[in-house]
This record gives structure tokens, sequence and C-alpha cells, in this order.
């Protein structure tokens, strides 16, 4: 009898479940999608995911996923400089970025501070991003953090520590959801938040 682990059916259902909001169902119903594609496709697809692995890491300075470093956004001549916009994950700067309403520079935290998980400031990208400051002549620094409590107290913290270095720090206005994800904000939810930021 072939155990489960050697059936590769069962293999790509198990590592599709995985994926966030997949479960048993939609893994399934992807692996039966898959078999149905062409081996050129497939193939293509697998090499996608093996490139993925092998050739992106995160930026030097900004610390977004991207297969140069330093990213194309930290490396680029016409952003500006002076203003940066923190963010939680990589997915929130490429919401942002696909807006078009903001074109200064970015720093991803990977994570806030979140007591409950033991997540603390040094459990993120905090110090480099303070280390960025103490380098760099930023005016601005824009708290674009999902208006979760965990969010919440992350850009209080980032308002106590940034301020006294006489940097202002601002925002997102009202207008997000207080408990939603920033991936999830309509374009011009977001333009208007970003548009109509407060200095905390």
């Amino acid at each position: 009898m072939i155990s489960q682990s050697a059936d590769p059916l069962a293999e790509l259902v198990a590592n599709l479940k995985k994926l966030p909001g997949v479960g048993e169902k939609t893994a399934t119903r992807f692996a039966y999608h898959i078999l149905n594609m062409k081996k050129d496709d497939i193939l293509a697809m697998a090499n996608a995911i093996k490139r993925i692995s092998d050739d992106v890491k995160t930026c030097s300075v900004c610390f977004n996923f991207t297969y140069t470093d330093p990213c194309d956004i930290c490396s680029s001549q016409s952003r500006n400089n002076s203003v940066i916009c923190v963010v939680e994950r990589p997915v929130d700067l490429n919401t942002i970025e696909k807006a078009g309403i903001f074109k200064g520079r970015y720093h991803v935290l990977h994570g806030v501070i979140n007591m409950l998980n033991n997540s603390g400031p040094e459990d993120i990208k905090l110090a480099e991003l303070l280390n960025r400051l103490a380098k760099e002549s930023v005016k601005e620094v824009i708290a674009a953090l999902s208006p979760t409590t965990e969010g919440e107290a992350t850009a209080l913290y980032l308002q106590r520590i940034i301020k006294p270095m006489g940097i202002k720090v601002t925002r997102l206005a009202s207008g997000i959801p207080m408990g939603s994800a920033l991936e999830y904000v309509d374009q011009y939810t977001l333009t208007r938040a970003m548009e109509n930021r407060t200095e905390i």
C-alpha cells in the first residue's frame, strides 16, 4: 500500500493548504486544476516558485522583497528622500505603490508590536529604521499601519521614539475601517487616507 506522503497529488494538496485562506476543499480544487494544465504551464509555475526561493531576498535598506539590492524604489533617483512610509508587510507597500499615491521611500517592519504574541520592538525592523533616520535627512515618517490594536500600538511607539529626533510623525487619516488590513482597502479610500494623514 502506498503511503499518503508518496502520493504526489496528496503532497500537492498538503502544500497548497499552507497558503493563507486555503482549506482542504480549495487546495484539492487547485490541485486538480493544476493536473489539467498543460505540462509547460505546470513547469513554468514550478520554475516561478523556485525562482522566488532562489532569487528573492529582502532589500538591505527598506526590507521589502526584491530581486536586486538595493531594491528599485531605494535606488530610484526620482523618489522623495525626505519622507519614509513605514508599513507592516511587503504586501502593504505593494498596495500603496499600486495606488500611485506616494512618491517617497518605504520601510517594512515585518510585523507589529504584539505583546500577546511576545512580539516586542526588538522583534521587528525598528532598530534598522532608527539607524536610517540617524543617517538620512528625513523630515517625515508616515505610520501606514493597519488600524488594528497592534497597528495603533506600534504607531504610538514610533511617535514616542521618533518625535524627539525632530522628525514629524504622521499616520493615515480616518477612512480605513478599524480592524481591517491595508491589502483589502480600495484605492480611493487609501488615497484619501494618505492625503489627509494626521500628525501623531
